[in-house]
């Protein structure tokens, strides 16, 4: 079974209106500004799947810095989890300045069905994730609905390319040291957080965080799949692609090319994601609460 844990869909009616929320939105605008950059449906999404072979895909909303955004493409998610129920498997976005909202937005999307928040994006949707007061109720609230949060991350050395933000592995640790308790993944690597579990401090601290693979292509070289692997274990790593950004077929084919045992390579493209989504492992099915 592969699972891609990391891939963006949105409603027909925001591409439509692509320029004038580019214009109006920060984290729109870094990645789907310019023509070229593709945007994708649920329906563009699962065709894709069936091409490459994917079996079922996390659907990521996006770091928008408006609340009434957020609800809005997060009922396109929910919808389309709900008509494709064993393809699609939702993570709902949430904007943490809008408080007691943000955390009725994270009820109503646990109860419609959603495994998870994200992709958060604190750079642009200007919050702090170092800020524990103003983190704190979203975290409860992901906790109590026994959610994951999945965050954006970014290297801090390296190429500059669009959306590559500034959420660096020091203030994804600032942020996984205060909430221990949640299951976070962390985007694009963590960004090199997984190179810093070399140091047993944080290791340990990483006891409830995954790495997504997502964008890897453009990111790394292929032998990060053996490096990482061989730090923090390949049970911690979740095969992703950042579609529409980038072909699903490009990333399976880095991580087919790695030199992993099968079973590790098995792990990484679906078996961790199925542990981590409460699969049930007899069938294969997604185990809904």
């Amino acid at each position: 079974m592969i699972i891609d844990f990391h891939t963006h869909i949105f409603p027909p009616w925001l591409r439509k209106r692509r320029d004038e929320y580019a214009k109006s939105d920060p984290c729109f605008a870094s990645l789907y500004s310019q023509p070229e950059a593709r945007i994708a449906t649920a329906e563009e999404l699962l065709a894709s799947m069936d091409e490459v072979g994917i079996d079922v895909s996390v659907v990521l909303n996006a770091g928008w810095a408006s609340h009434e955004l957020c609800v809005e493409t997060n009922d396109y998610i929910l919808d389309s989890v709900s008509r494709h129920p064993t393809r699609l498997v939702g993570f709902c976005a949430v904007q943490p300045l809008a408080e007691d909202a943000a955390i009725t937005e994270v009820e109503r999307c646990a109860r419609a069905g959603a495994k998870g928040i994200g992709e958060l994006r604190s750079d642009v949707q200007g919050f702090n994730f170092a800020d524990k007061k103003r983190m704190k109720p979203v975290v409860d609230a992901v906790l109590k609905h026994d959610l994951i949060l999945l965050t954006h991350s970014s290297e801090p050395v390296g190429h500059e390319y669009s959306g590559k933000g500034s959420i660096t592995p020091d203030i994804l640790y600032s942020f996984i040291t205060a909430f221990p308790k949640l299951k976070l993944v962390c985007a694009h690597w963590g960004g090199g957080l997984p190179f810093y579990a070399l140091m047993p401090e944080v290791a340990s601290a990483l006891a409830n965080v995954f790495f997504d693979t997502a964008a890897t292509v453009f990111l790394y070289k292929p032998e990060v799949f053996e490096r990482v692997s061989s730090i923090i274990g390949s049970d911690r790593i979740l095969f992703g692609t950042d579609y529409p950004l980038m072909h699903q077929n490009r990333v399976i084919a880095q991580v087919q090319s790695a030199q992993l045992r099968e079973e590790d390579k098995a792990k990484i493209l679906g078996a961790n994601a199925r542990k981590l989504l409460y699969c049930d492992d007899r069938n294969g099915s997604f185990t809904r609460r």
